[in-house]
Order: structure tokens, then sequence, then C-alpha cells
């Protein structure tokens, strides 16, 4: 009697149960179409002004090596052809090369060359200190410029740009309105793409300048102790001796315009005062 009793209370809580496990199940559904229904009822501006939100673009990386550098040196070479030489090598060396160039070898010069180098920035340093060998270092000078502050903010403003580009383009697409706002979109997007061109410009002169530093380079031979660079100094001396006996000469030949007239005149001068003495000589012996 015990037993059936229990097993009709267990079968009337397994009814139950099914009973309940519906409803919960009919809540759930309740819940999920309230909230679709709360979804749908957004204002259909919010949601299109969600979407057409452009996503925040990350800031880019900041270059730890943007620095332009620029040197010059002067070296002292006692011949200036092989010095010209091994200022190339050492370029090509380094894995630069040789920018422009300029050789003074001419009358009356001094014997000198201009070679402007573009050595990779990271062999910088390394290309100073190979200028030792090749003669004697007058003078090094260094000019660095950090232009990483300036790397970032031509790139973020093309990023805003290519943004504002691709607006246009899908405004310019969809355009349906008078011909006024068409023509005014078209040259706003050529606005934009001539920023994009300039500030694209400007970056790679900022990559060129900082992945390549200049430096130029003015080799040169000693100065003569006497005479003019390029020529002999005794065959200067025997030169300016002769000059000045040149001159000698031609100061005496212009001293005859002078010295002439006046010989002449103080001869004349000497004649007349001694035949006056003469005369006067004569009229006393005659007299006495």
């Amino acid at each position: 009697m015990r037993r059936r009793v229990l097993a009709v209370f267990v079968a009337a809580l397994l009814v139950g149960c099914t009973k309940e496990a519906p409803e919960a199940a009919d809540g759930y559904a309740l819940f999920s179409s309230s909230a679709r229904e709360q979804q749908r009822s957004r204002p259909a501006a919010a949601v299109a002004l969600a979407n057409t939100q452009p996503p925040a673009s990350p800031l880019p990386d900041v270059p730890t090596n943007m620095i332009i550098r620029t040197a010059t040196a002067s070296v002292e070479v006692d011949s200036l052809q092989p010095a010209i030489v091994q200022v190339r090598l050492l370029a090509t060396r380094l894995g630069g090369y040789v920018a422009g160039s300029g050789i003074e070898t001419g009358k009356d010069q001094l014997r000198q060359a201009n070679i402007e180098l573009k050595i990779p920035a990271a062999r910088f340093d390394e290309a100073l200190s190979g200028l030792t060998p090749i003669g004697k270092l007058e003078s090094v000078n260094v000019d660095a410029q950090d232009v990483g502050e300036e790397f970032v903010d031509v790139t973020a403003r093309m990023d805003n740009a290519r943004r504002l580009e691709r607006r246009l383009i899908d405004l310019l697409a969809t355009r349906t309105g008078k011909l006024k706002d068409v023509l005014d979109v078209e040259r706003e997007l050529a606005r934009v793409r001539e920023e994009i061109d300039r500030n694209e410009g400007r970056i790679r002169y900022l990559k060129a300048h900082t992945a390549m530093s200049t430096l130029r380079v003015n080799v040169h031979e000693p100065l003569p102790v006497v005479g003019t660079a390029g020529k002999s100094v005794m065959g200067e001396a025997f030169t300016q001796s002769w000059r000045n006996f040149v001159v000698l000469v031609s100061l005496g030949v212009q001293s005859l315009g002078v010295v002439l007239p006046l010989g002449l005149i103080a001869g004349g001068v000497w004649f007349l005062m001694r035949r006056r003495r003469t005369l006067t000589a004569r009229i006393d012996g005659s007299g006495v």
C-alpha cells in the first residue's frame, strides 16, 4: 500500500516539472522577442550614424631613427688624384654612392676636389672614421635634424585625407542632385587628392633623407711655401726677379722725361755763368 502511494507521489512530481519547463521556455522566448522588438524600434538615424562612423585608425608607429644627418669635412692630402679614388672607394665599401663631384686644377688655383657622398645612416660614423687614413683631417662639421614628429604628423594627415577621399568617392557615386553640387564634390575630391600627393611626396623625402646621410668632403693639396699653387717655387722666384728688373728699367726710362729737361736747364745756366766769368776776367785784364 505504501509503495503505491510513493509511486503516485513521484509521478505527480514528474508531471509538475514537465509543466513548469515549457513555461520557462515560453518566458525566455518572450524575453528574446521583446529584445528584438526594442532593437528594431531604435531610430534609423542612429543606426545609420553608427554604420557610417569610420573606425578609429591606430596611430602610426613612431620611427626610432628619423634623423637627417649632414656633414662637411676637409682633408689635406699629398696627391689629389689618389685621394679622390680613395674617397670614392670609401663610399662604395659602405654601401653608398657619389652624388656629385667637382675638381679644380686650373692655372693659379689650389688643386682641390669637392665630393658629395650618400652614406647609409647606420654607417655614417664609420664613414667619418674612414676619412682619417686618406689624409690629414682638418675639420668635420655634423648637422643632425630630428624629423620624427613631422613624419608622424604628415602620415596622420595623409590617412585622414585618404578617408575623406573614400567618402567623397562614395558620395559622388550616389549623388543624384543638381549639377552644381556634383561639381562641388569633384572640386573637393581634386583638392583632397592634391593634398594626398603632397603628403606622399613629403613622406618619401623624409624616408630617403633619413635612410641615406650626406657627407661633403673637400680634398686639397697643401699650399706651396712660396709662389702660387700649381707652379714651381724656383721658377716663380726667377720670374719675380725678372719682373723686378723690368720694372726698374721702366722706371729709369720714365725718369728721363724729368731728368733730361732739368739737365739741359742746369747745363745752360752753368754755361752762361761760365761765359760771364770769362768776359768779366777779360774786361778786368784790359783795364789793367
